[in-house]
C-alpha cells in the first residue's frame, strides 16, 4: 500500500522533503525488552546494574499494550529490515545480522542520567562495519532530571550524529514508567515541555531533530494526543500486530515500524518506511 509522504510534517526542511516524497508504506522492529518493576530509586545505582535499568525501546509496550497477532509483511510495499539492540543483546553477531537481511540498527545508548550500554561500543561500531545504517537511541526517565540534561548525557555517550551517510538521526524513547507511574508523575503540559527540552537540546548539539519512539496510546495518555512534533520529528512507532494502526496527532505516516520482538535479526525487528535508498537519503541529510 503506497503512502505519498508530505514529509514536512515528521522530517522538517524542504532539502529532504522532496528526497523522501513518495516513501511506501512498511514496517521497522525495534528490542526485544526486560519487564523489571524497579523501586525508582534504583536508578541512581543504573550504571553498575545492568538488569535495573537496562529498559529497551518497547519494552514496557509489549508489558502494558501486548500483542495482537502477526504482521502483515506480504501487504507491504517497499521497506527496508533492521532491528535495535541494547545490552540485553550483548556482543552482537552483526555478520549474522546482515546476512539476515539486517540493513539499518538502533543501539541504546544511555537511559536516565546514569546508564550506559557496556555493549554500546561493540554494537554501534561492529554494525557499522558490516555495512549497517546505524544510530543510537535514549531510554528516557522524565521524573529523574531536565529533558537536556538528559539528551547531554546522550549525546555525550554516543547519541551524536554526522552527515557521512552512515548515521541514522538520534532516537528518543518515551514509553510507559518501567519504575513506577505511567507518566512519570508528569502532567501532559509538564511532558510535552520535556519531549521539547530533550529534542532541542539534541538540535543544538547535532544539528538533527531526534526520531520519536513512542506507542500511540501512552503518548495519547501522557501528552494529551499533542500534535506538535509532527512537523520536526520523525516517528518510529511500536504495534505489534497486523498493521500499524492509528498514529499519534501531528503525525501523518511513521518512518519506522517496530513490530516484533523476535525474529532472524538480533533483538526487535523493525522495518523502515521505504526502500533503502531512503534509508540512506534520511542518515545524510540535515532537519
Amino acid at each position: 500500500m503506497n503512502v505519498n509522504f508530505n514529509l514536512n510534517r515528521t522530517i522538517g526542511r524542504s532539502g529532504w522533503i522532496a528526497g523522501l516524497a513518495g516513501l511506501t508504506l512498511v514496517s521497522a522492529v525495534g528490542c526485544a525488552g526486560s519487564q523489571d518493576e524497579d523501586d525508582p530509586s534504583v536508578e541512581s545505582v543504573a550504571s553498575s546494574a545492568l538488569g535495573s535499568a537496562d529498559h529497551t525501546a518497547g519494552s514496557q509496550i509489549r508489558l502494558h499494550e501486548g500483542t495482537d497477532g502477526p504482521s502483515m509483511e506480504s501487504e507491504l510495499a517497499a521497506q527496508t529490515p533492521g532491528c535495535d539492540v541494547s545490552g540485553h543483546q550483548g556482543n552482537v553477531n552483526w555478520s549474522s545480522a546482515a546476512g539476515a537481511g539486517a540493513r539499518f540498527a538502533y543501539i541504546k545508548a544511555t537511559e536516565g542520567t546514569s546508564y550506559k550500554n557496556p555493549y554500546f561500543a561493540q554494537q554501534y561500531n561492529g554494525s557499522y562495519n558490516q555495512g549497517l545504517i546505524r544510530g543510537a537511541y535514549h531510554f528516557a526517565l522524565p521524573n529523574v532530571s531536565s529533558g537536556a540534561a538528559q539528551a547531554d548525557f546522550f549525546v555525550n555517550n554516543g547519541g551524536g550524529w554526522s552527515a557521512d551517510g552512515k548515521t541514522l538521526p538520534p532516537a528518543l524513547d518515551m514509553e510507559y514508567n518501567p519504575y513506577g507511574a505511567t507518566c512519570y508523575g508528569l502532567s501532559a503540559s509538564s511532558m510535552v515541555a520535556w519531549v521539547r527540552d530533550f529534542s532541542n537540546r539534541v538540535k543544538a548539539r547535532t544539528n538533527r531533530y531526534p526520531t520519536i519512539y513512542t506507542s500511540t496510546s501512552w503518548w495519547s495518555q501522557c501528552t494529551g494526543n499533542n500534535g506538535s512534533f509532527g512537523n520536526t520529528n520523525p516517528l518510529w512507532i511500536p504495534r505489534y500486530g497486523s498493521s500499524v494502526g492509528a498514529l499519534p496527532a501531528g503525525w501523518g505516516f511513521h518512518t519506522i515500524w517496530q513490530y516484533a520482538d523476535s525474529g532472524s535479526m538480533p533483538g526487535d525487528q523493525n522495518r523502515f518506511n521505504g526502500a533503502y535508498d531512503r534509508v540512506q537519503v534520511f542518515a545524510r541529510n540535515h532537519d
